[in-house]
């Protein structure tokens, strides 16, 4: 019997477009806010540390995700690529949501993503902080159906 081994290509080592490709694919698959699918990018035993939370393994990230979002409702992000080596990619980020009063907030921050050779994640350190902003402040405008649009601006464009 062969055992199936989980990759989630692009692979590293990274070249610029690869890591472009993989922050590209983490921000659709978060855009998503499905909990099951986001975790199957990160290795069974993942270690995160998200603000002050430290997680360990997907269903560790599931249950971590599932409170987030039934939280930080009508969710849109946006990452970019700040920096990347051989398996290592940083990226920037910021998005937007209300909750279920209506404060909309912009959160920003910074992730440090380690990968194994198959393509999953196995550390990602997060550092995030939240801006309160008006409705009439949002930058992050497309239907929540789907991912960002390719012609909608990035974070560099939005001067963000």
């Amino acid at each position: 019997m062969t055992e199936t081994i989980e990759q989630r290509p692009p692979l590293p080592p990274f070249t610029r477009d690869s890591a472009i490709k993989k922050v590209r694919g983490a921000e659709d698959g978060w855009n998503s806010c499905d909990p099951q699918r986001v975790s199957l990018v990160y290795s069974p035993d993942s270690k995160w540390r998200n603000r002050t939370e430290f997680i360990r393994g997907r269903a560790e990230i599931v249950a971590f995700l599932t409170r987030k979002w039934a939280k930080e409702l009508d969710y849109r992000l946006i990452k970019e690529l700040w920096a990347f080596t051989d398996n290592r990619i940083a990226v920037r980020f910021a998005y937007e949501w209300h909750d279920d009063s209506g404060n909309w907030f912009r959160s920003y921050g910074n992730e440090n993503w380690e990968f194994n050779e198959n393509g999953l994640m196995v550390r990602r350190y997060a550092c995030i902080n939240d801006l309160p902003i008006k409705d009439a402040d949002r930058k992050f405008h497309w239907d929540r159906s789907g991912p960002r649009p390719a012609d909608h601006p990035g974070l560099s464009d939005l001067d963000l």
